[in-house]
């Protein structure tokens, strides 16, 4: 296994944990009825809002499964050393790192409040987009072009 990977195999491991206990939390309090305590006034209004549910599914729920997909992958290329894991890895990166990016949008300019618990998602998944760019360029293969 290669250091490069394996470190950032580690680092997926650690940031997608705390975006799926971040993202368990909401979805845990979601269905208790309740709001989680906030140090920044506005995350009631962002986790009441319409947008907060597809379908009656609480968006936190989608987060805690991507969170939850990325961790088991590195964890599973940590034990199998197969770097076919790493790139499934890198390549989901991008939906959470748009889903977040649209997710701040409504926040800004269509709720107009800011959920710290949700800015801290936001934060992880970005975190992990960068990582799976590393990722992808350090697996990247040699096109048959470049070598003729």
């Amino acid at each position: 296994m290669p250091k490069h990977l394996k470190i950032a195999a580690i680092l997926f491991c650690v940031v997608s944990a705390i975006g799926l206990l971040d993202a368990a939390y909401l979805t845990a309090k979601h269905y208790q009825g309740g709001i989680p305590p906030c140090t920044i006034h506005g995350c009631e209004t962002v986790l009441t809002s319409a947008q907060s549910e597809v379908a009656g599914i609480p968006i936190a729920l989608f987060g805690a499964l991507y969170y939850g997909m990325i961790l088991l992958l590195s964890f599973t290329y940590i034990l199998r050393k197969k770097e076919l894991f790493m790139r499934c890895v890198a390549y989901l990166t991008p939906a959470g790192f748009i889903a977040s990016a649209y997710f701040v949008y409504l926040q800004l300019f269509v709720i107009k409040a800011i959920c710290i618990y949700c800015m801290a998602s936001a934060t992880t998944s970005t975190i992990l987009f960068i990582l799976g760019i590393y990722v992808i360029i350090k697996t990247r293969r040699p096109s048959a072009e470049k070598l003729i």
